[in-house]
């Protein structure tokens, strides 16, 4: 048994290796390989099986995994097992399926599956390009018919310079662009990306390294497949009934006719009665059944053919179906604050194509937890795209988010989250709902446009607004015309889906895909200018309705403080079993959560009133309490000794009977009893956080401690060194406690302000 594989390799351009074997794993598999960049390394087989007879539409299906122990990792979750697709796998499959699915030849109606997942992950290079590698690769060397050589690439731009294979998850974080291209010797024909307002040249340029990098690939792929590829098997496309074609074109002058009807379902309607006449009048004198069958799925397919030439011929002479201009945007409508309740919401209508989205705030609580391959991480922004069937007037079962679905949401998902503020400045988790309320094309963008308007309605002070166009394409021999904010049947009859989203100051996102070999530099770029202008065009209506964020979030949202407690007091305000925090929660109506390990706790409610008062019993809960500080405190218990007395919440110092009063005391309950306000000041504070009071030492002729002894250390500003007034920095004022909180330092023997940190002779922080 021979199981050693042929092997390819060649370094990139940017100076990684790229290593491509095959022979040695899933040998009846009718391609395999294996693709190895850096130290990640996937895995992709194709198989290919029989076309069916009724079938009129090319069966592709592309499945990808990423097993976490390709990352030394075992799945969460009650079953310890890989489960549904997650968003990145199925946001991979998209890639792939995109980039192969139009350079399979006309006519091919076999079924063929891709299958891959990461073999080994090296927590630097992303999985899914190499993936995607390995999956051409896979079908070039198999024998199904296939267009040839591909490559597929991530460009990034760190530093000030664009830069191949960005190295680590964490730089592409701080990479200005993450750009996915797939093509192939002669161009382009996918391209998917996110970036933070780059420029329309950068992006050109960007797009020109990745080809060059995909010519690189694919002339190893070509390589590989010199040395293992397999014959490719007999097949030659359906060949047209000459006669059956000329009685179709008859038709032409009558589809014309009602092509440029108004309206998507009247002019659905008007095409649906020529086709109907046709049909029947072209199958008018079968009487064979299966010869019937056969017949009309031909003509049903010319016909289809026919309507697409006609609307592209015409659209070529300069006439849109609509009768708008090249780049003409369809009438926008908006309307704010559709749904009164949410936090922020808006209804887009552009055209034919509606978008209701809202915008609902959450806390830390509510962020997506992000598990995979990748260090488990957590996304305060998140965008789910609905597309429901009544919004192209169809009926079709009900399930959970498709694949086009999650695709389109993230694509506005990234197109927005370049123009969020940072999170120190607005810690609200971001939810945002897109509902397609009806489409002819272009819904995606609609929901970028109205996710920007929600939000500013919502309170998200965002850096720049956002809107996304749909740009098409029609060409034939040497010509063509791009389309700004096509329509459903432009995309479906055109050459090229574009869309680009962005600010006034640049692109934020980009998804294209195509369905000609590939497009030049100067369509690209005659498209981006297209869409930049008519991305300003959109923006200025938008910004009528909506000039800029509103100034305070809805009255429905939670009102959200931060705040940070010394980290060795988490614990304390959890409580056991979480019942501190619990019943605080439930005390003040409010939700608080432990961001981090630091002691960084978020508080948030309706009610300004009782967040803020939850604020200040979790300042004194986790305050530790100072030798010299005075306090009115509630007596919680007497015993023959003395007295227990809360001066904060939670926390307790015992008042001995000798600290009750000058002179003796007979009794604790001659002086206080249990639920008397009484006023005391820290005497003592051992080294287990026991504290002593006094209340004698308040009393005239008593002496109490100074402030400033022993503590714990803190920040906070200079005070005047003589013991004045602190210096203000911003901040809250309070009384508690005689000092200023927020983080005052008082000088050498003189007052600071409350809440702080501990040295000797600084005063209380």
């Amino acid at each position: 048994m021979n199981l050693e594989p042929v092997r390819v390799s060649r370094e990139l351009t940017g100076g990684q290796v790229l290593t491509l074997e095959t022979g040695q794993m899933a040998r009846q598999a009718h391609g395999a390989v294996i693709a190895t960049l850096g130290s990640t390394k996937c895995f992709a087989a194709v198989a290919c099986g029989p076309a069916k007879d009724e079938q009129d539409f090319f069966p592709l299906t592309v499945d990808y995994r990423e097993k976490t122990e390709a990352a030394g990792k075992i799945p969460g979750g009650f079953f310890k097992r890989e489960g549904r697709p997650t968003t990145k796998e199925i946001l991979s499959m998209r890639l792939t399926d995109r980039a192969i699915r139009p350079l399979f030849p006309e006519g091919f109606k076999n079924e063929v599956q891709v299958m891959g997942h990461a073999l080994s992950y090296d927590g630097g290079l992303n999985s899914d390009v190499v993936a995607m590698i390995a999956s051409f690769a896979a079908v070039h060397i198999s024998h199904i018919p296939f267009h040839g050589a591909m490559g597929a690439v991530r460009i990034g731009h760190l530093d000030g310079a664009l830069c191949v294979f960005p190295p680590d998850a964490r730089r592409r974080q701080e990479s200005r662009l993450d750009l996915v291209v797939a093509g192939h010797m002669e161009g382009l024909c996918m391209v998917e990306a996110n970036a933070k307002e780059l420029p329309e040249k950068d992006v050109i340029d960007a797009l020109e390294l990745a080809h060059k990098v995909i010519r690189e690939i694919a002339e190893l792929i070509e390589e590989l497949r010199t040395k293992a590829g397999k014959p490719k098997m007999d097949w030659a496309a359906p060949k047209t009934d000459a006669d059956l074609q000329a009685k179709v074109d008859s038709y032409r002058p009558a589809i014309r006719d009602v092509i440029f009807t108004p309206g998507k379902h009247d002019r659905h309607d008007a095409l649906a009665k020529v086709v109907d006449e046709a049909k029947a009048a072209l199958l008018a004198n079968i009487t064979d059944e299966k010869a019937l069958k056969a017949r009309s799925k031909e003509v049903k397919a010319l016909l289809e053919n026919l309507v697409a030439q006609v609307e592209r011929d015409a659209i070529l002479d300069g006439r849109r179906a609509d009768g708008r201009a090249m780049d003409q945007i369809r009438e926008i409508a908006i309307s704010p604050d559709f749904i009164p309740r949410v936090h922020g919401s808006v209804l887009f209508t552009r055209g034919e194509t509606q978008a209701l989205v809202s915008v609902t705030l959450g806390t830390a609580d509510d962020e997506q937890i992000i598990d995979g391959l990748e260090d488990e991480y957590r996304k305060n922004f998140y965008l789910h795209y609905n597309f429901p069937p009544y919004s192209v007037g169809e009926t079709r079962r009900i399930s959970g988010p498709g694949r086009r679905e999650i695709g389109h949401g993230m694509l506005a998902e990234r197109a927005l989250a370049a123009v969020l503020p940072p999170k120190e400045r607005f810690p609200y988790t971001i939810r945002i709902v897109s509902d397609i309320m009806e489409s002819n094309g272009s819904s995606s963008m609609a929901s970028v446009c109205g996710g920007c308007l929600a939000m500013m309605l919502a309170g998200v002070p965002l850096s720049q607004p956002v809107a996304g166009i749909a740009m098409g394409l029609i060409t034939e021999g040497g010509r063509y015309a791009v389309l700004s904010d096509i329509m459903g049947s432009e995309d479906h009859n055109g050459d090229m889906d574009f869309k680009v989203a962005g600010s006034g100051l640049g692109i934020t996102a980009l998804q294209m895909d195509i369905k000609v070999k590939s497009v030049s530099r100067e369509i690209l770029e005659k498209a981006l200018e297209q869409a930049r202008l008519g991305r300003r065009e959109i923006l200025k209506k938008m910004l009528a309705a909506v000039p800029r964020p509103v100034a305070q979030i809805s009255p429905f949202a939670p009102r959200m403080e931060l705040i940070q407690i010394p980290a060795d007091k988490i614990g304390y305000l959890i409580g056991p079993g979480g019942r501190q925090i619990k019943a605080l929660q439930e005390q003040y109506k409010v939700k608080i959560s432990i961001l981090d390990d630091k002691g960084n706790v978020q508080v948030a409610g309706v009610d300004r009133a009782k967040v803020d008062a939850c604020l200040d019993t979790i300042r004194g809960m986790c305050e530790t309490p100072q030798i010299g500080t005075k306090y009115s405190g509630t007596v919680k218990g007497i015993k023959d000794f003395g007295a227990f007395v809360e001066i904060l919440p939670g926390v307790e110092g015992l008042l001995h009977v000798s600290e009750l009063d000058h002179g003796y005391v007979n009794r604790v309950t001659d002086i206080v009893n249990v639920g008397d306000a009484v006023e005391v000041v820290v005497i003592h504070v051992d080294d287990r956080g026991k504290i002593k009071l006094s209340r004698k030492a308040l009393l005239p002729g008593g002496e109490a401690p100074a402030e400033g002894g022993e503590g714990g250390d803190g920040g906070g500003f200079e005070g005047n060194p003589e013991g004045g007034e602190p210096a203000y920095e911003g901040g809250e004022r309070s009384e508690r406690g005689g000092g200023d909180r927020g983080g005052f330092r008082g000088g050498r023997g003189g007052r600071g302000g409350g809440g702080g940190g501990r040295g000797r002779g600084r005063g209380r922080d």
